[in-house]
């Protein structure tokens, strides 16, 4: 039987961490708790020096290693904050590490990667999910009998992000009824729940995954570790393929509930955060935040704790934020339009079929395939979801009506094209 993360393990690894840890505060925020009648506090670990909760697992396990391990060299993989805080650990520990990261990681990711680890790490980047990654990462250990410090499947790195609970209890003024955690490959969520159902097992400890990537969800409904097929990998932090064997165990004994989130209200708490209280959180780190409306009636008049478990946000990726957050209002809509080929057809469109408060923000028009109609992909920004019922009535109407395409899975790939 293998080894199981303890309360005793995670003290010691808050004694460890204790020189390289921020002690990250439990922010209460009046937004949140004003909007669910609720005491609503936000653990900050977005102000770690490496900006997410990361370094916590990261330093304990590398600290836990055989001296000889060390010597030869160390091995990760990650989407980007665990490559952070493992660099960061090597840099501090002057130990030569690797880090395998997928391809698609955010530019600003693999930047403070490299940026962290200075001299002491090279980044390998390979192929489109963490998955591909770690799958190339053990091959260069076996290859070569390094040490692979994994991301979350780990004793020593739940132990490590087992500290934040033990400073959420310790930091908190009246007992918490309730903790919204992000998964990922489940780590974190599994240090939680090794200390809360220890020393707070009255707190209810609620699981978030992202609506694309709900691979603890199924695999908890299923009763076994699944592996997705395919999961959408817009919140990098959290997207994974299959959980760790050991966060599956410690979830499906202790989890009070594992929910999803839509990616696109995940993309409309990060504005929410930046435009209302000044915090950059990236997709992960806004996740657990994003659900507790959910859990709107259960939680009214509790204390209650959310994780925001990273702040690695790349502004690039603004556009797309704004743009998932405006589908997800149904305030953004895309169509083929069909214009007839004459002179003025765009003209009526503008005139006779959008409303007086809609815009369009999108066009793009295909060359004429018949001596009739020529297709064109439109995008419609409106006021108010109540104005979409009209508009569609409008452009069937007025014969301009192709197709809807907002509910095609493949929109923003089709869009990217």
């Amino acid at each position: 039987m293998h080894k199981k993360p303890t309360v005793l393990g995670a003290q010691n690894a808050l004694q460890v961490l204790s020189t390289v840890v921020q002690e990250t505060p439990l922010q209460y925020n009046k937004r949140l708790s004003d909007a669910l009648s609720a005491s609503i506090f936000l653990k900050r670990e977005d102000q770690q020096q490496v900006r997410s909760f990361k370094i916590r697992g990261a330093f304990n396990k590398i600290n836990a290693l055989d001296p000889k391990e060390l010597e030869k060299g160390i091995v990760c993989a990650s989407a980007g904050n665990h490559a952070q805080g493992f660099a960061f650990s090597c840099n501090q520990l002057r130990i030569t590490g690797i880090v395998y990261m997928p391809i698609p990681t955010p530019n600003q990711k693999v930047e403070q990667v490299k940026m962290f680890g200075g001299s002491y790490v090279s980044i390998v980047l390979v192929g489109d999910t963490y998955d591909d990654s770690q799958q190339a990462a053990l091959a260069h250990c076996k290859k070569d009998g390094l040490a692979f410090v994994h991301p979350f499947d780990d004793v020593d790195v739940i132990e490590g992000q087992a500290t934040i609970a033990i400073e959420l209890i310790e930091q908190a003024k009246t007992p918490l009824d309730y903790v919204f955690v992000p998964i990922g490959g489940g780590g974190l969520i599994s240090g939680i729940l090794t200390v809360f159902k220890a020393l707070s097992p009255q707190t209810k400890i609620i699981g978030v995954e992202p609506l694309g990537a709900p691979s603890m969800k199924i695999s908890l409904e299923n009763k076994k570790n699944t592996r997705l097929q395919k999961i959408d990998k817009f919140v990098d932090g959290a997207a994974v393929q299959q959980v760790g064997n050991l966060s599956f165990e410690i979830c499906e004994k202790h989890l009070d509930a594992c929910i999803t989130v839509d990616e696109g209200r995940i993309c409309q708490e990060i504005l929410d955060l930046y435009n209302k209280e000044g915090i950059v959180a990236e997709p992960a780190g806004a996740l657990a935040i994003a659900a507790m409306d959910q859990y709107a009636s259960e939680i009214k008049g509790k204390q209650v704790a959310a994780i925001l478990c990273g702040g690695n946000n790349d502004i690039t990726r603004t556009p797309e934020i704004e743009e998932r957050a405006l589908l997800y209002a149904q305030l953004k809509h895309y169509f083929i339009v069909r214009f007839p080929q004459r002179a003025g057809a765009l003209k009526d469109f503008v005139t006779h079929v959008l409303g007086p408060d809609d815009d369009i923000t999108h066009f793009e028009f295909s060359k004429k395939t018949n001596q009739h109609f020529a297709p064109a992909v439109v995008g419609v920004v409106l006021k108010r979801e109540a104005d979409f019922v009209p508009l569609i009535e409008r452009m069937k109407t007025q014969g301009f009506f192709g197709e809807y395409l907002n509910d095609k899975p493949n929109l923003f790939d089709f869009l990217k094209n």
